[in-house]
């Protein structure tokens, strides 16, 4: 199986104190895997060294490279980072935020393209965020604006993405349009990591790493039992995974 990113025994320490436990993990590559935990696990910390924006021991791969072997706008086209709580300059409009997806694929100082408006136009679309394009970002809701940022993010056309809690702020409606563009992107051969509190959200995905105290305790495939067992061992038994017709809920104890 071919796998897009690879930590090997990633270790990372925040104010000198040790966050994650030399973490091994492989993501397949045309997967999307899920990271759920309870607070404090290290699962926002791993997706930032995954994403070459912690300093970290150990080792990352990304797509049969060390990362720090990418150039950096090469490796920018390559992998795309949404990031938990994410700010935008608030004056900036929703296009020309959209648009900072394409940085990576722009020559120095050049304007946008043909090409780079197409995908910028496609990405809100895909948002539902077209109606908003000469609209400030600070006049959004906290909701738009995170669709704003996930188009971004869906600009880079990246073969990798990383999104650490994408749902925040999200309607329902929103949520459930989130799950069928990532289904979309695994679709096209897109690798999509995403950290999830959304317990019953996650379990759509095609895998799951489950972590606690900074380390990985599980790694399966979502449907699987022993999956479902781990999350509810991680969460003291306060949750209990069910089948609901062809899904699973996660549902209170």
């Amino acid at each position: 199986m071919k796998h897009a990113l690879v930590a090997e025994q990633v270790t990372v320490a925040l104010g000198g104190k040790p966050v994650l436990h030399g973490v091994d993990m492989q993501f397949a590559a045309g997967r999307w895997t899920s990271v759920v935990g309870p607070n404090g696990a290290g699962k926002s910390t791993l997706l930032k060294a995954l994403a070459g924006l912690l300093p970290h021991g150990g080792r990352v791969q990304l797509l049969g490279q060390p990362l720090e072997a990418w150039r950096g706008r090469e490796r920018a086209r390559r992998l795309a980072w949404l990031g938990q709580g994410e700010q935008g300059a608030d004056d900036l409009s929703v296009w020309d935020v959209a648009m900072l997806g394409r940085l990576p694929h722009q020559p120095w100082l050049a304007p946008p393209s043909s090409t780079d408006r197409t995908v910028v136009e496609q990405a809100l679309r895909g948002t539902q965020a077209w109606d908003w394009r000469e609209r400030p970002l600070g006049a959004l809701s906290g909701g738009e604006r995170q669709r704003v940022l996930l188009a971004r993010l869906l600009a880079v056309q990246a073969d990798v993405l990383l999104m650490d809690e994408p749902l925040a702020n999200l309607d329902p409606p929103h949520q459930a349009d989130w799950l069928a563009l990532v289904r979309e992107l695994v679709a096209l051969g897109k690798t999509v990591v995403s950290v999830l509190h959304e317990i019953g959200m996650a379990l759509h995905a095609d895998e799951m790493m489950v972590m606690a105290d900074g380390r990985v305790i599980h790694h399966g495939a979502c449907h699987d039992a022993t999956t479902h067992r781990a999350v509810e061992q991680v969460f003291d038994q306060r949750i209990a995974i069910h089948p609901l017709g062809r899904q699973w809920v996660a549902l209170p104890i």
